[in-house]
This record gives structure tokens, C-alpha cells and sequence, in this order.
């Protein structure tokens, strides 16, 4: 059994029109969103074994910031490939994965992102895809199984949706908390 984690970076700033898209950082919001989920995933054990991280400024800051809560329990990859990768080239950072990771995390952008978990759904929740596919915002995650041994062999149309989990729900819940 494999589990993929498919995370979209947090919310980017566009305050500065010179600089290139690869290069833009994370906003406020963004900042505030990924130690949500961070702790979300160290909450509900969901603690990558192995971490894809595209290169791109607000895609790295989004893993520094959500790994606060489980530093050194993951190894990362950076990849170039990553940024803005079509699901195909998603795909094949998944079957250039060791099989020793039973649990990925695959931190990108969209398009790319919310096309990969669309084209990767056999089964599963179907209320939480309804609502993946609906809109994939920011910092989102996509949660999904593998009944596999082999990264190698993970195909489109073959995972089962765990649970989609939006930041902002998870600011809800803790607003209604206090």
C-alpha cells in the first residue's frame, strides 16, 4: 500500500510585477496557511516519508513552513521538473520514486496539480472529489491510496481519494474551537 499526498503551494504574492513567476514568494495569507496544514498532516499521521518539492519560491517556502511541524522525518527532493508540470510529468516524478517511501508528498502548482489528482481518481470519497474538482485553491491536499508494491507502476485512473482537506476549513474549525 503506497499513500500520495498531493499539496498545492500557499498563496503567492503578485506586490511585485518584476519579478519572475518562479521567483515569486508567498503572502501573508500563505505564510499563515501551511503551518495549518502542517499540523494537520503531523495530527492525522499523514507525515510524508518522502517529499517532491518543486523549486519554485513560494513552493520551497510552503515546505519550510508545513515542515515545522515534522522537520527531518522526511527526505525532500527539489526538482526543477516540478514547476508547472503537466500530470504526465507528475506522473513520472512518482516512478522515479524509491519504493522504501510508503508515503509521498508532492508539493506543485496548478494547473498541474489539480489535473494529476482528477486523472489519478479510481475510487474513493465521492463528496471530497466532487468538491477537488470544484476548485483546488491554494495549500490544498489531496489524499489518496495505492494498492501497489512499486511507485513505478502507479497509473492514472488507479487511486482511491482518502479526503481533499482545504486550509480554510481547517482555519474554520479552529475559529469555532476557541
Amino acid at each position: 500500500m503506497k499513500t500520495l499526498l498531493l499539496l498545492r503551494h500557499a498563496k503567492s504574492s503578485w506586490s511585485d510585477p518584476s519579478r519572475v513567476d518562479h521567483d515569486r514568494e508567498l503572502n501573508r495569507r500563505g505564510e499563515k496557511a501551511a503551518p495549518f496544514m502542517g499540523r494537520f498532516l503531523r495530527e492525522h499521521e499523514l507525515v510524508p516519508d518522502l517529499i517532491w518539492c518543486s523549486t519554485a519560491a513560494r513552493a520551497v517556502q510552503t515546505l519550510v513552513l508545513l515542515g515545522r511541524d515534522f522537520a527531518g522525518h522526511a527526505d525532500v527532493i527539489y526538482s526543477e521538473d516540478l514547476y508547472m508540470a503537466s500530470e504526465r510529468g507528475l506522473l513520472e516524478c512518482l516512478h522515479h520514486t524509491h519504493d522504501e517511501a510508503k508515503r509521498v508528498m508532492i508539493i506543485g502548482h496548478n494547473p498541474g496539480m489539480e489535473n494529476f489528482a482528477q486523472a489519478l481518481f479510481r475510487d474513493g470519497d465521492e463528496d471530497m472529489r466532487a468538491v477537488m474538482n470544484s476548485k483546488y485553491p491554494t495549500c490544498a491536499l489531496a489524499h489518496f491510496e495505492f494498492d501497489l508494491e512499486h511507485w513505478a507502476d502507479t497509473r492514472l485512473g488507479t487511486g482511491r481519494l482518502m479526503g481533499f482537506t482545504k486550509v480554510k476549513d481547517l482555519q474554520a474549525v479552529k475559529i469555532g474551537a476557541e
